[in-house]
């Protein structure tokens, strides 16, 4: 008589527990009495559903009711009331592997891509600097938005909108302030600020015999002389 223990590990996807099996068999030959014993122990392993990347925004495992906006199709009203909360109901499109129903609800508010508030939708600012901004009236630039994929809403999806030109390249207000009235007489503030003609002129003139110091410390106090590339000051108070 003898007994043996035999044990095996598999991995299952997606959380498919598989129990473990204990089985116990008595085999008997001419002569001799075998007795076996049999313990299989499975581990089981959960594998998450690979999430969506702008490559893959419909990448497959995925709870159908956690699929984003690319991949849903949703059968909205068009003659709601403004504002009004409402629900959708929605469905997997057809050339995506998703887990669970198929169908399920979401809720949407009855505004159109434009409308809705600036945190549900993205916009590229690649533009941002290339405006200027010490123009009158400030000069504007447009920038492609589109709504975040776990956002419903009205009509297109995607849109275009007006930027005012308020961009910054990390010059500090109350740096070009301190050099100003500090070594503005050796043109500090002007070379700080990427100013480096004016600044050899304050250099050499020893800040206009002063007056030029002068007037650069209450013209950047005001933000009239600001950094070469037109771009705003990062003040303290921001």
């Amino acid at each position: 008589m003898f007994t043996y223990s035999h044990e095996t590990s598999t991995t299952e996807d997606f959380g498919v527990t598989t129990p473990n099996i204990a089985s116990t068999e008595n085999l008997t030959t001419p002569g001799q009495a075998i007795n076996t014993t049999v313990n299989v122990s499975i581990t089981t392993t959960t594998v998450k559903p690979h999430e969506s990347t702008p490559d893959n925004p419909c990448p497959d495992g995925v709870v159908c009711d956690n699929l984003g906006a690319p991949c849903i199709v949703c059968q909205l009203n068009y003659y709601c009331t403004y504002g009004d909360v409402l629900t959708a109901n929605c469905s997997a499109k057809d050339h995506v592997k998703c887990s669970g129903s198929r169908t399920f609800q979401r809720p949407y508010h009855c505004r159109y891509a434009y409308q809705l508030d600036k945190d549900l939708y993205r916009c590229n600012m690649f533009r941002a600097t290339t405006c200027k901004m010490k123009q009158a009236p400030p000069q504007t630039y447009l920038a492609a938005c589109t709504v975040n994929e776990d956002t419903v809403c009205l009509g297109n999806r995607t849109f275009y909108k007006n930027f005012q030109c308020n961009w910054t390249s990390g010059y500090k207000w109350s740096t070009a302030l301190v050099l100003s009235v500090t070594l503005g007489g050796f043109g500090v503030d002007r070379f700080y600020l990427g100013l480096w003609r004016e600044g050899i002129g304050k250099l050499f003139s020893f800040g206009g015999l002063g007056v030029w110091t002068i007037v650069d410390v209450i013209l950047i106090a005001v933000g009239y002389v600001g950094p070469h590339d037109d771009s705003l000051y990062v003040y303290p108070w921001n």
